[in-house]
């Protein structure tokens, strides 16, 4: 990660991008992903509200899932062993 994604230069004031780890502090920074913010210091976890577009979208099955195929594997078949039968 270079130092200028966390940082922005405005005039001669430097500001920090990205916000800080509550639990961690500051010089902490979270990650931000698509639906939530994480700290990868100690798993601290927020995550970003949900739009009410995101929400009322309807989901298709095939959206970000692949199709896995099963094939049967047949196995040969082994000859059953005869095992003593005991008389009672």
């Amino acid at each position: 990660m270079k130092k200028i994604e966390i940082f922005k230069v405005e005039g001669n004031k430097i500001t920090r991008a990205r916000r800080h780890c509550p639990k961690c502090g500051s010089g902490v920074f979270l990650a931000e992903h698509k639906n939530r913010f994480s700290c990868g210091r100690c798993g601290y976890t927020e995550f970003k509200p949900i739009s009410k577009e995101q929400s009322s979208k309807p989901v298709s099955p095939a959206e970000g899932k692949t199709e896995v195929k099963k094939e049967k594997i047949e196995k040969p078949s082994e000859p059953k062993k005869d095992l003593p039968v005991k008389a009672s």
